[in-house]
């Protein structure tokens, strides 16, 4: 597919949900934040990134108002993270915010955009965890995916991760992925450019793709341990097959088993 003499390019906005430390049971007294790690997201075609930037700011501003102006800043630099907004409580109280999700999603798919995901199930235990192998692994998967379905699409793309200011390992993962353009069996041609981070409160797309992984979140956690968040069926029922509507090449990778 083409825009006048160019390929289509999709934009890549991505953020972390679950957790990338070592996970033992949702008891536990110290490893118990959440048994995935993933990365995910929304895919733009450029042509419509800056509308779509001004779609979102006009719904986190109407959906958010008396957060907004109680917080005294400037909307355009203001955010509300995915993690604080899509909790279990908020989901099932507020029905314009389960309207205004069910609207973005929409409108994701109408300027055709899309949705993606991608994560691993960790195994349960400290030994042998290792974080950074981790983040690689999923990095690396996500950028194969996006290859992939930008082959099918005649299209190329590029990613742009949300800085994670003081993170030293995801800095060293994120120069390592640039290898992935280049080096290895199956070089990704159709990514123009390494991936790059951003701050997210300068950027509507990146706190657009941290919305979703609050979402993600949710949903993947009630995917692994159904018994551990009984009442996260709630959030499964308003949102899962509308994510995997808008959604392209998501999945969890299962833990494995001995």
């Amino acid at each position: 597919m083409f825009l006048g003499e160019r390929e289509l390019l999709y934009i890549v906005y991505l953020d972390e949900f679950g957790h990338v430390g070592p996970y033992i049971s949702s008891d536990h007294e110290k490893h118990n934040t959440h048994p995935v790690f993933g990365l995910g997201g929304v895919a733009i075609p450029s042509d419509q990134v800056r509308s779509f930037s001004t779609y979102f700011f006009k719904l986190k501003k109407q959906l958010l108002a008396f957060e907004l102006h109680r917080s005294g800043v400037h909307p355009a630099k203001w955010e509300k993270k995915g993690s604080s907004l899509y909790t279990f409580k908020n989901i099932e109280k507020y029905k314009e915010l389960r309207q205004a999700t069910f609207r973005l999603l929409n409108h994701i798919n109408k300027i055709g955009g899309f949705i993606i995901h991608v994560g691993i199930e960790k195994h349960l235990g400290v030994e042998n965890h290792d974080s950074k192998k981790l983040y690689q692994s999923v990095l690396t998967e996500m950028i194969k995916r996006m290859d992939q379905e930008c082959v099918v699409r005649d299209a190329e793309f590029m990613m742009i991760l949300d800085h994670q200011e003081g993170d030293a390992l995801r800095g060293e993962i994120v120069e390592r992925a640039s290898l992935a353009m280049f080096g290895g069996d199956e070089p990704r041609y159709k990514m123009i450019e390494p991936p790059v981070q951003a701050e997210s409160h300068l950027y509507q797309t990146i706190q657009c793709a941290d919305w979703l992984c609050g979402l993600f979140g949710r949903l993947t956690r009630y995917q692994s341990e159904p018994e551990a968040k009984p009442e996260y069926v709630l959030i499964e029922k308003y949102f899962k097959d509308r994510v995997e509507k808008v959604s392209i090449r998501s999945s969890i990778r299962p833990r494995k088993t001995k």
